[in-house]
């Protein structure tokens, strides 16, 4: 796995894609770091409104932060993307995550 320490040296060298930003997110959230992660994937969904699993892992750091509305709604429209691109299993799992908030 690459450090997140060398995606942000991509990232400061001028590559800005959704997936390093879902990546970085990732990382961060897995990490604890849950503000840094919140940026990251802000940035992937703008980037690509289609990407699904930056729409679930956002939703996932909004729960985490306690922004349970904001969480709410991030997994409605990963459910609409994910319905959208065929992507049936993330959108199975959102709709599991909102019932728990």
């Amino acid at each position: 796995m690459i450090p997140a320490e060398k995606l942000e040296t991509m990232l400061a060298a001028g590559v800005d894609t959704a997936v390093l930003r879902f990546t970085l997110g990732s990382k961060y959230l897995e990490a604890g770091e849950i503000q840094r992660a919140l940026e990251h994937l802000l940035v992937a969904v703008s980037l690509d409104p289609d990407y699904s699993a930056a729409w679930k892992v956002l939703g996932k750091a909004q729960g985490e932060a306690g922004l349970v509305d904001e969480a709410l709604e991030t997994y409605r429209k990963g459910i609409e993307v994910a319905n959208r691109q065929g992507d049936f299993q993330a959108a199975r799992e959102m709709e599991v995550f909102c019932k728990r908030l």
